[in-house]
């Protein structure tokens, strides 16, 4: 049986991973299409930019989102001024450290698939009169699926299990910002928690184990519906 606080930090979790994945999905495709299919100067700095925080300790990555998104920080402020909006400490925070965090694995799975996406196809299609809208919609998309699929469950599951940049940005607050992660760590710091740590420890397996399964299943859904589409 899991205790109220266990449950917290469940939902914490899938609040903040769903929030952050719902943040980052759109403008992780349109880069990725942006990479896959442009030429254009800096185009090497922005690639390394956007892989940084997969290199980068995440506990730098949430003091850089700290010094930056803060009450004092030079977007930070902008924010709390005109909008009212303070994003330390909070679980949207939270949500904003996980989405940094994942943000390169989607746009590298979404990437390498629209990159998989035969141009002639699309060329084709606009040659008999498809618009852009409509070329990216019947073919590019469709077409590129099982790759934005991974991308998501990827994100997602990234954005679940950070720790460093979570954190450092928003803090270890119970009932706010205290996600799986830190919650499991907070167990194995309290004496006589090694039981909680073991079953919050299960249930971080169960969800992205659950998670990988439901990705599989759209994928080769998504293939099938592809190759019924080409027969």
């Amino acid at each position: 049986m899991l205790s109220d606080a266990e449950w917290q930090a469940i939902l914490i979790s899938l609040r903040v991973a769903g929030t952050a994945v719902g943040w980052i999905l759109v403008p992780g495709v349109l880069l990725a299409w942006l990479m896959a299919r442009k030429e254009f100067r800096g185009k090497a700095l922005l690639e390394g930019l956007l892989h940084l925080p997969l290199v980068l300790p995440p506990v730098v990555v949430g003091y850089l989102l700290l010094i930056s998104l803060g009450r004092q920080g030079w977007l930070g402020q902008w924010l709390d001024r005109w909008l009212g909006i303070s994003l330390p400490f909070t679980w949207q925070g939270a949500a904003v450290a996980g989405g940094v965090m994942a943000f390169p694995l989607l746009v590298r799975a979404v990437r390498l698939s629209l990159e998989a996406v035969d141009p002639g196809l699309e060329a084709a299609a606009a040659t008999l009169g498809a618009s852009r809208r409509r070329v990216w919609l019947t073919i590019t998309l469709p077409l590129a699926l099982p790759g934005l699929l991974t991308g998501t469950v990827l994100a997602f599951a990234r954005a679940l299990s950070e720790f460093g940049a979570t954190i450092t940005f928003a803090a270890n607050i119970p009932g706010e910002t205290r996600t799986l992660p830190l919650a499991l760590y907070t167990m194995l710091q309290t004496p006589g928690g090694e039981a909680a740590a073991a079953r919050l420890c299960a249930v971080s397996v169960a969800i992205a184990m659950l998670a990988i399964l439901v990705s599989e299943a759209l994928a080769r859904r998504a293939r099938r519906r592809l190759q019924g589409r080409d027969a």
